[in-house]
């Protein structure tokens, strides 16, 4: 299946209520218990933003208070009809809902509205699908939307449940649902299949990397914090860089020179949010695998945002919750507050100062103007400083060969003729020197 097609498989099996395709107008929903805190009242400003990064014009919105959701409803009948009436006023003709509904609540809201009923696990998972740039993440994708859909199928319209019949059905009473519900199973089969041999390949990419003796640093972080432009600074690798949430949703790993013949490799990764949809933590295994195997992780944080703090809080959530299990060893972290150039009233700087004090170790830059990225990479050459070896090696006139392979690992600078052979100053992977005293005629001695 191509990457064209797949993005039309959810439609197919329900019709244009199952995507969200951009230009749709809406109306945002939400509900907040009396008394909310104010990282529950971000979400919703959260839903705005997912909005704008589907490509849909939010027209109004609509936000109760109540103490737990109406388990028909969500909202409730009154508040129900009080969504049609605002939608029908502002020409919407979709409600956008911040938290994700049950099947039958869905349905409902779909009958008493008129209107299409999106929660906020099936845009996520939506955008997801538009921005999938290889073929093991649109598998990952598609594998969520199914899964999503699948206890959605029944009663969602008229065709479905109308009878069928044919080759490969299970006979003339068998409704269009349940051969829809079989098509569906089918294709969650085929696609887990394909995932394990993707699974397979990637573990052997992993095992090289791990064999590798370069340290490897990855970048995280909350979505839209700026990863993807620092990535791209670091490197010089051209990446998409959008002012969307979840611009970057591949993880990308590059060799990066910090200094002194001092190398890492870069992961960028897929940005984190609050209430991530538990079916799209599969779609995240690159990026958790990337977190686990790392020397270090660079925590990149929006630090211009008015939800700094919440922000900050989310990505350790994650990391502590979905990335690495509670007794599971976690590498070093530093905090790179970025967008730095942005912060500019009082309100912005006494949020940074007041993150400050909890952070033990972090760097302020700017990724978009390049500013601060020789004190990043100095950061990270001293938290990582253990992981390279300082030391002089005596080449032999006729293993000359061997100035080849010792400039691969790092910095290799000659110092003159001694004793038959060639005296070289090297700044290399620790990791290396066991190998490189086994080399017959080379001779290690400390810098």
């Amino acid at each position: 299946m191509g990457r064209g097609t797949q993005r039309y498989l959810i439609e197919d099996y329900l019709g244009r209520r199952a995507r969200v395709y951009g230009g749709e107008k809406a109306i945002l929903v939400g509900i907040l218990p009396p008394g909310a805190a104010e990282e529950e009242r971000e979400t919703f400003e959260e839903l705005r933003a997912l909005a704008y990064t589907a490509g849909i014009f939010v027209v109004g919105q609509l936000l109760q208070r109540r103490a737990r959701p109406d388990p028909a409803t969500f909202i409730g009948r009154g508040k129900a009809e009080e969504l049609r009436s605002l939608a029908e006023a502002f020409g919407a003709d979709t409600a956008l809902f911040n938290d994700e509904l049950s099947p039958d609540q869905a349905r409902t809201l779909e009958e008493l509205t008129g209107l299409k009923i999106v929660d906020r696990t099936q845009l996520i998972l939506d955008i997801f699908a538009q921005r999938a740039g290889t073929r093991e993440a649109e598998l990952a994708v598609e594998l969520a939307q199914l899964e999503y859909l699948l206890p959605r199928l029944r009663g969602w319209g008229k065709a479905l449940t109308n009878p069928g019949g044919g080759i490969g059905t299970m006979g003339p009473g068998e409704t269009k649902m349940e051969i829809e519900r079989r098509k569906v199973k089918r294709r969650i089969q085929a696609i887990r299949r394909a995932l394990r041999e993707a699974d397979r390949v990637r573990e052997l990419r992993r095992k090289r990397r791990l064999r590798s003796p370069i340290p490897k640093v990855a970048i995280v972080g909350y979505t839209n914090s700026g990863k993807s432009t620092l990535f791209r600074r670091l490197t010089g690798e051209e990446v998409l860089v959008e002012d969307k949430l979840f611009a970057t949703l591949d993880t990308k790993v590059r060799k990066v020179a910090l200094a002194e013949g001092r190398y890492v490799l870069v992961s960028d990764t897929v940005g984190f949010i609050r209430k991530l949809p538990h079916q799209l933590i599969p779609a995240f295994r690159a990026t958790m695998e990337a977190a686990r195997e790392a020397d270090l992780l660079l925590n990149v944080l929006d630090a211009s945002s008015p939800r700094l703090i919440e922000h900050f809080r989310a990505v350790e959530r994650i990391l502590a919750e979905e990335v690495f299990a509670p007794d599971e060893p976690r590498p070093p972290i530093l905090h790179v507050l970025n967008k730095i150039d942005l912060v500019r009233d009082p309100r912005q700087e006494a949020l940074l100062s007041e993150l400050q004090l909890e952070l033990e170790r972090y760097v302020e830059l700017s990724a978009r103007l390049g500013w601060g990225l020789e004190g990043l990479k100095a950061a990270m050459a001293e938290i990582l400083g253990d992981r390279w070896a300082d030391v002089r090696a005596l080449v032999p006139y006729d293993r000359g060969e061997l100035l080849a392979d010792l400039a691969r690992l790092g910095k290799l600078e000659v110092v003159g003729g001694q004793d038959g052979g060639l005296l070289v100053h090297l700044v290399l992977p620790r990791e290396e020197l066991p190998r490189l005293r086994g080399v017959p005629g080379l001779v290690l001695m400390e810098a």
